[in-house]
């Protein structure tokens, strides 16, 4: 069981790490790729977009920290 949990402790560190709003983004960002490829083949700039959203705000977010 505790190799059980680690394994799981593992994954969510990896996955989230240090903010669960970046993970959440990707996640929404995928769901939405794959729902729009459903319909439509050109869908590879909804990821690019995700990315450059959201990194200028968790750059923002950790430099006002910081201040």
């Amino acid at each position: 069981m505790r190799r059980l949990k680690a394994f799981g402790h593992f994954w969510y560190d990896f996955v989230v790490g240090d903010d669960w709003r970046i993970a959440a983004v990707v996640a929404v960002a995928l769901a939405i790729t794959w729902g729009l490829s459903r319909s439509t083949p050109h869908t590879w700039w909804v990821m690019p977009l995700a990315v450059a959203i959201v990194l200028p705000v968790s750059v923002w977010q950790v430099v006002r920290k910081q201040r």
